[in-house]
């Protein structure tokens, strides 16, 4: 078990460092932005790629999730036609979703409260939707195939890329918010081009009607779920838009962005997961294993919460040659980071949940799921933010992200029942609770410093590690490990 737990451990840390790597490159766009353009034009990027994100989930209507669950047991059809039914209707349906909008783009540009003279950020946007689209399967095939390093070398290398175009159009060409949706295009380009050695081996101009049959039975319900989660994660920008201004919502996705630490660690584990439940479902001891999966996960990602909100504010505030993570303007609204980071380590307690969804079959749960979590975000976002601001938008996250986890959490526990490490759970959740209330009645009594926090973070960790963690546990894994690297 311990040496299929250092596997999903290996392609983690690979999928991790790439990522992490990646997202901060892209990170660095946040200042970059927010110090050239003014609120008005930040906040119609903004918009316009939290449709992006929403359209992005009709161009691949579940076909991500059907190729995963089939490409890895390989019940019908070989490897090729597991490959090439999916990426041929994902193809031929983004090919007629990307003509439609941009035959429509200047009625699209009112539709979601642009000014119609951006109506060529609508026919950029279509073509990135398109190549995006069409490169979905081919990443997906690298995972399966444990070809993390493939994967993350291509990711980083689209990121790089980015970056540079955008340094480039906009300083030195001096173009406008266009340059940053042009230079988007080219690095999803490049991204298609890097991956077409795998489409070139997998492709043939084939068909197989019955393979597409379990596919769209299987990833259509995948569709209103893709839809529900991607909703609990932009919808929050048009809404604060509507009930505030576009100042505020700078205000808050700049601080809003400093939640991808604990993006970046879900988001690795994701990738790694995925296929190692998939792969590992049959063994005799996997409901074992997914049970010890979860405590270490709770353990890291409670960790990594609660370092970063501790010294959140401490980091932020560090001077780059007169430039700081995100400008000064913006520090109001720090106070909504600890709870973003909750919102997104209960999507990941979602991740770990849906390996039971997977593996049984039980798809047709996920889009009433997500569907509850997207109108919960929905009616949390309305009835908050009018009393909080951007802090009944960030607990709107929050809560909405609590409601698919526990979902999650009941439809497999129906199906495929896991006995979690629960005494283990329960006392880091009462140790982090104990940390987070301790933390904010300083904070009230103005007795919070950097050696208090540290006092604090440092008795975080030998609690854990003494009375949470099983030391064992850790003894084997870091001598199988050692051994590993010594053989």
């Amino acid at each position: 078990m311990f040496d299929k737990l250092k596997e999903l451990t290996k392609d983690t840390a690979i999928y991790g460092i790439s990522t992490m790597i990646g997202r901060f490159l892209n990170f660095i766009l946040v200042p970059f932005y927010t110090n050239i353009f003014v609120p008005g034009d930040y906040g119609i990027v903004m918009i316009v790629y939290s449709y992006i994100a929403i359209l992005n989930i009709f161009f691949i209507y579940g076909m991500d999730a059907a190729f995963l669950k089939y490409a890895a047991f390989k019940d019908i059809g070989d490897d090729k036609d597991n490959f090439s039914t999916p990426y041929i209707s994902v193809f031929l349906t983004s090919i007629f979703f990307s003509g439609l909008l941009i035959l429509l783009n200047k009625p699209v540009t009112g539709w979601i409260g642009i000014p119609v003279e951006y109506a060529s950020v609508i026919i950029l946007s279509s073509v990135i939707l398109f190549v995006d689209g069409n490169a979905v399967i081919p990443f997906l095939k690298l995972r399966l195939e444990r070809k993390a390093k493939q994967f993350a070398a291509i990711k980083v290398h689209n990121i790089l890329l980015n970056i540079i175009l955008n340094v480039v159009l906009i300083v030195v060409l001096k173009w406008g918010i266009e340059a940053i949706f042009i230079s988007n295009l080219i690095a999803s380009l490049l991204s298609l081009v890097l991956v077409s050695p795998t489409i070139t081996k997998y492709f043939k101009l084939s068909f197989h009607k019955v393979l597409f049959k379990r596919l769209f039975r299987f990833g259509i319900p995948y569709l209103p779920a893709g839809i529900g989660i991607m909703l609990v994660q932009v919808v929050d920008v048009p809404i604060l838009e509507k009930l505030t201004d576009l100042d505020t919502v700078g205000v808050y996705k700049a601080n809003y962005k400093l939640g991808i630490f604990m993006m970046l660690f879900v988001n690795m584990f994701q990738y790694a997961w995925q296929p190692f439940f998939l792969q590992n479902a049959k063994e005799e001891n996997a409901k074992q294993m997914f049970s010890k999966v979860m405590t270490y996960f709770s353990i890291v990602g409670f960790t990594l919460l609660i370092l970063l909100s501790l010294f959140v504010d401490d980091i932020v505030r560090i001077n780059f040659g007169g430039f700081s993570i995100i400008g000064s303007q913006y520090w109001n609204g720090l106070d909504i980071v600890p709870i973003i980071l909750l919102g997104y380590l209960f999507n990941g307690f979602y991740v770990v949940f849906s390996a039971g969804i997977y593996i049984e079959e039980k798809s047709m749960y996920a889009p009433i799921v997500a569907g509850v979590g997207a109108i919960t975000n929905i009616v949390s976002n309305i009835l908050l933010i009018p009393h909080f601001n951007i802090m009944g938008a960030a607990f709107a996250t929050l809560i909405s992200y609590a409601v698919m986890a526990f979902g999650y959490y009941l439809v497999t526990q129906k199906y495929y029942r896991i006995d979690y490490e629960y005494g283990r759970l329960f006392k880091l959740i009462l140790v982090g609770t104990v940390i987070a209330v301790l933390y904010y009645v300083l904070k009230s009594l103005d007795e919070i410093n950097l050696l208090i926090k540290s006092a604090i973070f440092i008795v975080y960790v030998i609690i854990v590690f003494r009375f949470i963690a099983d030391q064992s546990e850790i003894k084997i894994l870091v001598e199988k490990l050692i051994k590993k690297r010594t053989n």
